[in-house]
């Protein structure tokens, strides 16, 4: 069994910061791609940023505001948040992915494996 966990959410004032990391544990398993994304209430889940070997991607809200690294020898996954707004609140899942492609990297069908979220709240 594959488990992804998640930390690092929490409660921040606009304009603030947080790190959020996602760590891979259980059986052995490589992960092509690793992604987070983020359901505000009400809303459907959306893709908010991912990593693979070859490069990051972003959604087109992030403008610059968030990076995302990977640690492959922790199996770790961390997105750095800057500049947040509100507009960022929400439940923020991290995902996993074995067989990642660049023009479904955004997509959630392409994850197997997803951890339990953590909730991001953005106060005004």
């Amino acid at each position: 069994q594959v488990q992804l966990v998640e930390s690092g959410g929490g409660l921040v004032q606009a304009g603030g910061s947080l790190r959020l990391s996602c760590t891979i544990s259980g059986r052995t398993f490589s992960a092509d791609a690793m992604g987070w994304f983020r359901q505000a209430p009400g809303k459907e889940r959306e893709f908010v940023a991912a990593i693979r070997s070859i490069g990051a991607y972003f959604a087109d809200f992030v403008r610059g505001r968030f990076t995302i690294s990977r640690d492959n020898a922790a199996n770790t996954v961390t997105l750095e948040m800057n500049s947040l707004e509100p507009e960022d609140t929400a439940v923020y899942y991290c995902a996993a992915s074995s067989r990642a492609t660049v023009d479904a990297i955004r997509t959630e069908r392409i994850y197997d494996y997803w951890g339990q979220g953590t909730q991001v709240t953005v106060s005004s």
